[in-house]
């Protein structure tokens, strides 16, 4: 039986008029279930008692239940769920101000292995389903009381090794008939697939584009990422460029700032350069401590002086403070690791 959230609007269309019922059922199906928190059929209070029963001998609701929930003092949430078959993924939220943006995951684990995350460390176990990805945003919204203003796909997994469960995804969550989530407003984030950046420019979705970038050359991205021995660095540039010639909104570079390694002037220099090539905008994230992992972040001072050389050589640049470090929701830290069971805990 079907998750009746892994449709897209069209899809649900098709489903309802091969039942003999009219397609615009699906738009309010929609707005039950993303606008209104809808978790069962019997609270479509609009359709008529035998179209309730008869969806609920066509359709599930999956479920997403979170099973830790751990909270920042700086107000960064993280949430472990428990999927339908048992594993579990982490999805974090970060409020700023009036601004509320939700890091989804797309796959269980992660098969590409970067060296300074820990999303790969317990392997990859499978993508997620369309339904999946949504059901975070829904279940953090609802939480939250308040809908959120971004989303990015930056948790768990790499979301072009999952693009036809992603773009299903952004689909749903876009649709004006249900939570009517801006494509601006949402961010992909890739270790650089090329085919992906290829298919999502030919989509048209508008959505952003970020590129986990971490090193300026192939020899430091080689070392810190094995896809770059697939994709190298030239080929993922290119498919930046092809991106934005095909229309596709301004990209960003991802930069993990790492002590001793990738944090010199001459790193500087050369990421400078990529980012002028492409007009991109350049985050730089101070690393974020994995248990295991042999790295660390460069000093306030380093930070400060590499964020200055992007900025004098005319590079829209800036610093990220990150948040959820001390709950180990900050970037490359989700795990997906069953923990305590507690319902909410505030680590202080």
């Amino acid at each position: 039986m079907a998750d009746i959230r892994d449709l897209t609007l069209e899809e649900l269309k098709a489903e309802l008029q091969a039942m003999g019922e009219p397609v615009y059922r699906a738009g309010q199906a929609f707005a039950w279930i993303y606008r209104k928190g809808a978790t069962r059929f019997g609270q479509f209070s609009d359709f008529p008692r035998e179209l309730r029963e008869r969806m609920e001998e066509h359709f599930a609701f999956g479920s997403m239940d979170p099973v830790d929930i751990l909270e920042s003092p700086d107000g960064t949430r993280k949430t472990l769920f428990r999927l339908d078959d048992g594993e579990f993924v982490e999805t974090v939220l970060i409020p700023s101000g009036e601004r509320r943006t939700i890091c989804a995951s797309t796959q269980v684990g992660c098969k590409y292995g970067c060296a300074f995350c820990a999303s790969g460390l317990g392997g990859f176990k499978r993508d997620l389903r369309p339904g999946e990805i949504v059901g975070q945003v829904l279940s953090l919204r609802d939480d939250f009381e308040a809908a959120p203003t971004n989303l990015v796909f930056m948790g768990m997994g790499e979301p072009l090794d999952n693009l036809d469960g992603l773009v299903k995804a952004i689909r749903i969550l876009n649709a004006p008939e249900g939570m009517g989530l801006a494509a601006r407003r949402m961010t992909v984030s890739t270790s650089g697939i090329v085919p992906g950046i290829d298919r999502l420019a030919d989509l048209g979705l508008q959505v952003n584009l970020s590129i986990s970038l971490h090193a300026a050359d192939d020899e430091k991205r080689g070392r810190l990422m094995p896809v770059n021995r697939k994709y190298p660095l030239a080929e993922v540039l290119s498919a930046c460029r092809r991106y934005l010639t095909a229309g596709g909104r301004m990209i960003t570079f991802e930069y993990v700032l790492i002590r001793g390694f990738n944090d010199t002037g001459e790193d500087a220099v050369r990421l400078a350069r990529i980012a002028r090539r492409l007009r991109a905008k350049v985050n730089l994230i101070p690393f974020s401590p994995v248990r295991g992992l042999p790295f660390a972040a460069p000093d306030g001072a380093t930070c400060r002086s590499f964020l200055g050389r992007l900025r004098e050589a005319g590079v829209a640049a800036t610093l990220r403070q990150s948040k959820g470090g001390d709950i180990q929701a900050a970037c490359g830290q989700l795990a997906g690791k069953k923990g305590s069971g507690l319902k909410i805990q505030v680590i202080s």
